[in-house]
C-alpha cells in the first residue's frame, strides 16, 4: 500500500462523526476519501466551503468549488460556501474540532513546522498559523523521513507555525503522541519495528508499555 494512503486511512480512524474537520493540502486531502464506513464528518476548506466531498465523477469538475490548495472538490447537498472573513472566524473562534496538517518539520516539544522552506518561493502561510492555534485537535500527517533524514527533530530548523503542542503525529512508520513529558510512540506500521521507528527519529521516544499494530479498518 502506497505511504500516503497509509497514512490517510490511519488519520481517518481518528475521525468521529458530527466534526467539523480541516483538510490541509497535500496527504491530508486523501482522508476523506478514507473515512470509515458510518462515519460522517463536516469537511472545511479555509478559502470557504463547508460540507466539502470528492469530484463524483471524472468531467464533472467545477472551477467554483475547489479547496484551499486549488484542487477540485465536490460538494454535499446542503454544503455551504462563505467569504474568507467568516471563514477565519470559524477558525480563529475555535469551532474546528480537528484539522489536519501536513509537515516538513515536528519536535521533541510537539511544535510543527510546515510552511516555509528557507530560500524557496512560495505562496504564504495561509492558513496554517490560525488552523494550529485554532482547532481543538490539530493531526500531523507526514512521512516519516525526507530522503532518509529524520523529519521528527529535537528541535526544528525551519520557522515556526504555531508554538501550540500538536495533539498527534501520523506517518507511513508510526502513530506518536506529543505530551508535556515528550513524544510516546503509540503505535507502529505494519511490519515496522520500534527499532526502526527509533532509528528514523532524531527526537528521544517514550515508548509507550502498550505499542500495538497500526488500525487501517
Amino acid at each position: 500500500m502506497d505511504d500516503k494512503i497509509i497514512i490517510a486511512k490511519r488519520v481517518a480512524q481518528e475521525m468521529r462523526s458530527g466534526q467539523l474537520v480541516n483538510l490541509g493540502i497535500g496527504i491530508p486531502t486523501l482522508v476523506a476519501s478514507h473515512l470509515p464506513k458510518g462515519v460522517e464528518v463536516f469537511f472545511q476548506s479555509e478559502n470557504g466551503i463547508i460540507g466539502m466531498a470528492p469530484v463524483p465523477g471524472a468531467g464533472l469538475e467545477d472551477d467554483f468549488l475547489t479547496d484551499a490548495g486549488g484542487s477540485y472538490v465536490g460538494a454535499l447537498p446542503g454544503a455551504c460556501s462563505f467569504d474568507s472573513c467568516t471563514s477565519f472566524g470559524i477558525i480563529r473562534g475555535g469551532h474546528l474540532d480537528v484539522t489536519v496538517l501536513g509537515g516538513l518539520q515536528v519536535d521533541e516539544a510537539g511544535q510543527l513546522a510546515n510552511w516555509v522552506v528557507p530560500g524557496k518561493l512560495i505562496p504564504g502561510m495561509g492558513g496554517g498559523m490560525d488552523l494550529v492555534s485554532g482547532a481543538k485537535r490539530v493531526i500531523v500527517a507526514m512521512i516519516h523521513t525526507a530522503k532518509g533524514a529524520p523529519k521528527i527533530l529535537k528541535k526544528v530548523s525551519l520557522p515556526l507555525t504555531s508554538v501550540r503542542r500538536v495533539d498527534l503525529i501520523v506517518t507511513d512508520m508510526a502513530v506518536i503522541e506529543p505530551t508535556e513529558a515528550g513524544l510516546v510512540l503509540r503505535e507502529t506500521a505494519s511490519g515496522v519495528s520500534v527499532e526502526q521507528v527509533v532509528a528514523a527519529t532524531e527526537a528521544k521516544l517514550t515508548i509507550s508499555p502498550q505499542v500495538t499494530s497500526m488500525t487501517l479498518d
